[in-house]
């Protein structure tokens, strides 16, 4: 899961496997794959780099087992 932000200042967690679309139009939209939409403070890039990131940390613990 990545922590995003709300744009009242909120954080939540969201699990990766279920962003299926992320946009900027100019806020940053996520697109979840229920077809729930939210909008975050974080850039397209900022929130590719921390998805990228939690499966990198993910895949190279499954790796040390």
């Amino acid at each position: 899961m990545v922590e995003l932000t709300r744009f009242n200042d909120t954080r939540f967690l969201i699990n990766t496997e279920l962003i299926e679309m992320v946009e900027e139009t100019p806020d940053t939209v996520v697109t979840l794959t229920t077809g729930k939409k939210l909008i975050v403070k974080e850039s397209k890039e900022d929130i590719k780099n921390k998805v990228i990131a939690y499966k990198k940390e993910i895949f190279s613990n499954l790796l040390k087992v």
